[in-house]
């Protein structure tokens, strides 16, 4: 009922505000419609209709008055409307984020369908270049959120012994910007699409159909989620952990969730600005990009750039530590070089900031900048090598339990090496002259974000599943969806690399038919991809409604969310955890138990 209400007092504030702009516009003898402005103007005024009605206003807002907050709702209903509880919001990201990965895959198969012959089957040219944007602006909304969305916001508060996140209201207005986001780029594509990818880069982007209007806006929404997110994050783990948890003793998840917040909130703005100036030259005349009068399309590149690579780590960095978590409890060791790996994460945000350029060049900047970018992108490098060590040093010799999590953690190290060795090629100058914009490129991102990220992001659901959810998932389910997608994936990215050393460019409808028997293996194998999510989503489903219970801790693991029930209670803890010891001490003589608190027994013996 709350999202109902939230869509018909959108509706009405879209009307409301372009309502008053189409009064302007009349009085000024304009036609009342203008379809760039209208959308600039009417959207946040339905956003905040939206927010309203989802119950921004009677759980949060009345108190600005002097009024009282409605008690939220309990049960399957508050899933659905504003929730201040830090473990609803972590499942309504991750149910939402899951559904747009499902979405944004489905799209990926068109697209192959597309692809398998040379010439056009499915779409137009026009269509292929909106399904293709869709895809990689819903994919890089999934990569850069569900880690920190979902795994953040209901494991971090757990691990540091808090009873929630800092800000709480924040929280839920961080998630309720999210549907929005999902809205504008579902009408955008009714209303023609855009064609300009999710880099956006003009003069395209200035020049092209309404569509792109409301892919700005929704970016800029979905930059402030990010911010917003950032922001709570660094407050939550800096001011509410427990008594003890010194930062030498934060599991390896925070750390990660630590560092990809601070990229957040220190780079999101970037993108966000370069998405304005492009709406401001399309809505009312600047000329930022615009070169004839003095603007300069590399201008936008920097921007960009400035933020979407450390945004790479946004996505990674917690998904290093969800993998390193898996690691060292399923390997039933310490983690290896501790320490050293939380300097990595921090190395890897200092030096994040300035390797932006490697994406350009070949854009035309100054030949001088080639060199110093040249080397500093190889020297992030040795912070992501030291990460990669510790998770070799962590398994090894170690008892390693193969369940489904244990699985996609080892094939995150996998791809995760070949996204990291074929992205030398890239960052050198020499050799990205010939690979710049050909499917080389599209193998090394797709290895990097969906071998690396998204393998850890299918890690972390299935290792803290019981605990989201209070339930067991399939094992035997869970591995068919790890193979076929294991498999599949090394099908359909491995080929890429050697069609796009053989020239052939990324992002085009059609191709040349001696391409054609690399792009139909690569099609089929895609489809392959594609069914393995088929067992993933019944294995959810299935589980979730009808799984075997799951006990507090299934895996026998010491960190602090496993001591309570699964799922938690509403608070969390019963009482305040004292924090005694480290968080991976197995086999470590004379070590204290990680948190002065009961410790339920695991349902195997590892």
């Amino acid at each position: 009922m709350a999202i109902l209400v939230g869509l018909v007092l959108a509706v009405v504030g879209f009307v409301a505000g372009t309502g008053i702009l189409g009064g302007i516009r009349t009085s000024m003898g304009l036609e009342y419609w203008s379809t760039d402005m209208s959308w600039s103007v009417g959207y946040p005024v339905a956003l905040i209709g939206w927010l309203i009605g989802v119950g921004g206003w009677k759980y949060w807002a009345v108190e600005w008055f002097g009024g009282k907050a409605a008690t939220p709702p309990k049960g399957v209903k508050r899933y659905f409307e504003w929730n201040m509880d830090h473990k609803v919001i972590g499942i309504q990201y991750g149910v939402t984020f899951v559904v747009l990965f499902l979405l944004s895959g489905l799209t990926a198969m068109l697209i192959r369908f597309e692809l398998m012959n040379s010439g056009m089957q499915l779409f137009t040219e026009d269509q292929y270049n909106s399904a293709m944007s869709f895809h990689g602006i819903g994919m890089v909304a999934v990569a850069v959120a569900i880690m920190l969305g979902a795994f953040g916001n209901y494991i971090v508060p757990l691990q540091i012994g808090a009873r929630d996140m800092a800000f709480p209201r924040v929280n839920a207005l961080s998630y309720w910007l999210v549907p929005p986001v999902a809205i504008m780029l579902i009408i955008a594509l009714l209303i023609g699409g855009w064609d300009t990818g999710w880099t956006a880069y003009p003069p395209l982007s200035v020049l092209t159909k309404s569509g792109q209007v409301l892919f700005n806006l929704a970016v800029i929404t979905f930059g402030l989620v990010s911010i917003l997110g950032g922001i709570n994050f660094i407050a939550t783990i800096i001011y509410e952990r427990a008594p003890g948890m010194t930062w030498g003793r934060l599991p390896i998840f925070v750390w990660g969730a630590f560092a990809g917040s601070l990229i957040a909130f220190f780079f999101t703005q970037g993108f966000a600005a370069g998405l304005l100036m492009i709406l401001l030259d399309r809505v009312v005349g600047t000329s930022f990009f615009h070169a004839a009068e003095g603007g300069s399309p590399i201008l936008y590149e920097h921007v960009f750039w400035f933020y979407s690579h450390p945004a790479v780590y946004v996505m990674v960095l917690p998904a290093f530590g969800a993998v390193l978590e898996v690691l060292a409890h399923m390997s039933r060791k310490p983690l290896y070089a501790y320490r050293w790996v939380v300097g990595a994460l921090l190395g890897i945000v200092a030096i994040s900031g300035v390797v932006w350029a490697h994406h350009m060049f070949t854009s035309g900047m100054e030949d001088y900048l080639h060199a110093p970018f040249l080397v500093l992108t190889e020297m992030i490098s040795i912070p992501t090598g030291i990460i990669f060590l510790s998770a070799i040093g962590t398994i090894w010799a170690g008892r390693l339990w193969m369940r489904t999590p244990m699985l996609f953690a080892l094939a995150f190290i996998f791809n995760f090496t070949v996204g990291g060795l074929t992205g030398i090629y890239l960052a050198d100058v020499p050799t990205d002259i010939h690979l710049h914009d050909t499917y080389f490129v599209v193998a090394h991102f797709h290895y990097t974000i969906m071998g690396g990220e998204i393998f850890a992001l299918f890690a972390a659901l299935y290792y803290w599943f019981p605990k989201m959810t209070g339930r067991q998932f399939n094992e035997t389910l869970g591995k068919i969806h790890f193979w076929i997608m294991f498999i599949g994936f090394q099908l359909v990215f491995i080929p890429m690399f050697q069609v796009g050393v053989k020239g052939m460019n990324r992002r085009v409808a059609d191709y040349p038919e001696a391409y054609e028997d690399f792009n139909r293996f690569i099609s089929w194998s895609g489809f392959l991809l594609g069914i393995s999510f088929i067992f993933f989503a019944a294995n959810m489903v299935l589980s979730w409604v009808r799984g075997e219970r799951a006990v507090a801790n299934p895996w026998g693991a010491s960190t602090l969310e496993w001591q309570v029930s699964s799922p938690p209670p509403e608070h969390n803890f019963e009482g305040q955890p004292v924090i005694q010891g480290g968080a991976y001490e197995y086999g470590v003589p004379n070590a204290p138990a990680h948190a002065r608190m009961g410790t339920a027994a695991a349902t195997e013996n590892v």
